[in-house]
């Protein structure tokens, strides 16, 4: 009837069913990959979902597995508001999370009060990382480097540093000699983020600070000068400087934020989840936040569920191996659908008959070509 193509077409209309539609598409064209391989896919899928939810630590499990996607989709967001491509969540969460190992070990903070030794170690955190945001920042405005460039080059130059900072024997610089497996020395446990559930990983008060995070970045895009700014910058940077927008203080303010929400991530982890930095614990997360940021299109809050949806696939993967002997690599592979369906959703846009206009990131993307 007329009621419900009215309700169909206004529900056809919103952005939001994109990325829904994105992932379902993801999920079929894995469950076809599934049974080229020999797998029941409906199998297949019922043991990821009772690996990612099936029980109350499994469902901790995969919300703590979340926490440091968070960060990266939100550093990359947060450059994106601004025009800017910030692929170098990698090596911010870096250099934030050695500083925060390296911090949370300091010898006059080791009888400090927990709540001092907490915060000094995100700070350390938010300090490194936002200080190899602030590089890519500077170089943009100074030289005309692109931060795509520079990013990637500084994620090696962050991956290199932080291995021999933590592998180096002869200097010992911040390795822990006692331990067989290459890592800072342990964080006393008063500098321990509190535990919430005993799950694997541990959940801890990590996920707090993250969900601050994007309620704080969610403040600044709508209610604040800063995002407003930020949001003409990325639109037309020409105009906005015309309007008198110090679009150069604008990019370096929004890399060096982008870089401290990454090492705020990674403060978390090495607070909460490890008890120590070890080189190899952020290996894609940087990468896995491009899609996690493109699957919320670049709403702060969105990222959330997002976020969820990705540490929850990971975390369900070894449980469908277990039981039906399909690959790990099947659920990444369905990441990087989900990544190529919502990059390119005037495909989905076009199979589902959806109404309106790409949008990406929800900014103009002017600033990443130019």
């Amino acid at each position: 009837n007329a009621s419900a193509k009215k309700f169909m077409s206004a529900f056809q209309l919103q952005p939001v069913l994109v990325p829904f539609y994105a992932l379902f598409l993801s999920v079929i064209a894995g469950g076809l990959l599934m049974l080229a391989a020999g797998v029941n896919p409906i199998d297949a899928y019922w043991a990821l979902l009772r690996g990612m939810f099936g029980s109350a630590d499994r469902i901790a499990g995969s919300v703590a597995r979340s926490v440091p996607y968070v960060g990266s989709a939100l550093a990359l967001t947060f450059a994106a508001r601004a025009g800017l491509f910030n692929i170098g969540a990698e090596g911010q969460m870096l250099i934030g999370g050695v500083a925060a190992g390296w911090v949370g070990t300091w010898a006059f903070l080791a009888d400090a009060p927990g709540v001092l030794l907490i915060s000094a170690i995100v700070l350390a955190g938010i300090i490194g990382g936002g200080f190899w945001g602030f590089i890519p920042g500077v170089l943009r405005v100074t030289t005309g480097a692109h931060e795509v460039i520079t990013t990637i080059m500084l994620n090696s130059i962050a991956l290199f540093l932080t291995r021999w900072l933590v592998n180096s024997r002869d200097p010992v610089v911040l390795r822990d000699i006692t331990n067989t497996a290459p890592s800072t020395r342990p964080i006393p446990d008063a500098g321990r983020l509190p535990e919430l559930v005993d799950s694997n990983p541990p959940l801890h008060w990590g996920v707090f600070l993250m969900i601050a995070a994007a309620v704080l970045v969610w403040f600044v895009f709508k209610r604040t000068t800063l995002g407003f700014e930020m949001t003409t910058v990325g639109t037309n940077p020409l105009a906005a400087n015309y309007a008198g927008i110090g679009v150069s203080k604008i990019l370096v303010i929004a890399m060096t934020v982008s870089g401290a929400l990454a090492g705020l991530a990674a403060a978390s982890e090495v607070s909460g989840t490890n008890g120590v930095f070890q080189p190899g614990a952020f290996l894609a997360i940087g990468f896995d936040g491009i899609a996690i940021a493109l699957l919320a299109r670049g709403n702060p809050i969105a990222i959330l569920p997002a976020s969820l949806l990705w540490g929850a696939m990971l975390s369900g993967a070894p449980l469908m191996q277990a039981e039906t002997g399909a690959s790990i690599d099947i659920v990444r592979v369905i990441q990087a659908l989900v990544l190529l369906f919502v990059a390119a959703d005037a495909i989905v846009r076009q199979i589902f008959r959806l109404k309106g206009e790409a949008t990406g990131l929800g900014v103009s993307t002017t600033g990443w070509s130019s």
